[in-house]
């Protein structure tokens, strides 16, 4: 029962095809708070470095719009229509930043997960609707974790403000000595920087809530190793099934040896590594042929039929290479080797006139 038990338990990797799947399905490591950080920090640099410019422009929208209000008369159906002006002219001013927030959105996500498009996600699911489950997910271990990793990312982010703010409060205790268009710098800056702090912090905390939604991730997908052998059967096949095959194909390569190397001509030698049989009959072929081919513990069995049968055996490392690795059985000898091969053919027929 405890051997079953171990050999249950998820102790092995997601295979690239279970991540592949689950990624299909929309399950990808992500962290909202990092995309939420890089959108907050984007925007307070936008804010930022066209502060100048945005403040300008609303003052001239806010003067042309109250003097219009109070030079002309204008009749109560029309104002609908000139809140609709002045809001499009606000959002005219404010369309940089939309911008930088719309890009970094869609730029923070694609450096997280990449370019994906999960249609599976959008498909409704009936136990989303069921009231039991939601209650479940509610109280469950992993939603008071997820309060408790939110309250210290909140107690993280307030302390870095708080210490800003505190380091700035000798110059706010003057504000009663300033004009109001320095009181409104001051605590515009103040606010910048104070949101700076807060979304620096909260960048650092989203890091690592990335690479925790990345180990939680890998770990919701862990494999049994039991699991691992179905899908390996599922993708490359049966291990029996391809050891079979494998004892087939030598089969057949054996048989074909066993057939050819008696009517060979010459057998080429690396010279234990390789073997090819050439075969020529100048009255029935235009050119050589391989007739067969082996390597490892095959190339023992050819020289072994060549003994028995009298064909000529030749070391021959270059030209076995060669025709190993560059002509299959069955075809002619490539035009750029019949040098090579007639040398040998040359000298093997030598030898039987010797013999003779």
């Amino acid at each position: 029962m405890a051997d079953n038990n171990s050999a249950q338990q998820k102790t092995e990797p997601p295979s690239p095809k279970k991540l592949s799947d689950a990624r299909k399905k929309g399950q990808v490591p992500k962290s909202r708070d990092l995309s939420a950080a890089l959108i907050l920090l984007a925007a307070l640099a936008t804010i930022a470095l066209t502060r100048d410019n945005i403040v300008l422009s609303m003052e001239r929208l806010l003067l042309d719009y109250f003097r219009a209000g109070m030079t002309v008369g204008l009749p109560a159906e029309s104002l609908p229509y000139q809140g609709f002006w002045f809001l499009a002219r606000m959002g005219t001013v404010l369309l940089p930043l939309f911008a930088v927030i719309m890009a970094m959105s869609v730029a923070a996500n694609v450096a997280q997960v990449g370019v994906m498009f999960s249609p599976q996600v959008l498909q409704p699911k009936m136990e989303r609707l069921n009231p039991a489950q939601g209650i479940k997910r509610i109280f469950s271990l992993r939603s008071l974790f997820e309060l408790a990793k939110n309250l210290i990312k909140v107690i993280i982010v307030a302390a870095a403000v708080y210490l800003v703010i505190k380091s700035r409060l000798p110059e706010m205790l003057l504000i009663y000595f300033k004009t109001p268009a320095q009181l409104i710098e001051l605590i515009a800056e103040a606010m910048l920087i104070a949101a700076f702090t807060g979304g620096g912090a909260f960048l650092v905390v989203s890091v690592f809530d990335l690479m925790f939604q990345r180990y939680e991730h890998t770990k919701n997908l862990r494999m049994t190793k039991q699991e691992v052998k179905d899908e390996m059967k599922q993708t490359e096949g049966d291990p029996q099934v391809k050891s079979w095959l494998r004892r087939r194909q030598r089969e057949i390569i054996v048989n074909a040896i066993r057939r050819e190397v008696p009517r060979a001509t010459v057998v080429i030698t690396n010279p234990t590594h390789l073997a090819v049989a050439v075969r020529y009959d100048e009255k029935e072929m235009p050119a050589p042929m391989v007739t067969a081919k082996g390597a490892g513990d095959l190339v023992q069995v050819m020289k072994r039929l060549a003994r028995q049968n009298k064909v000529a055996v030749v070391e021959n490392p270059p030209v076995a290479r060669t025709l190993y690795k560059n002509v299959e059985v069955g075809q002619e000898i490539p035009m750029e080797l019949y040098q090579a091969i007639a040398e040998v053919i040359a000298m093997v027929y030598k030898l039987k006139g010797k013999a003779v």
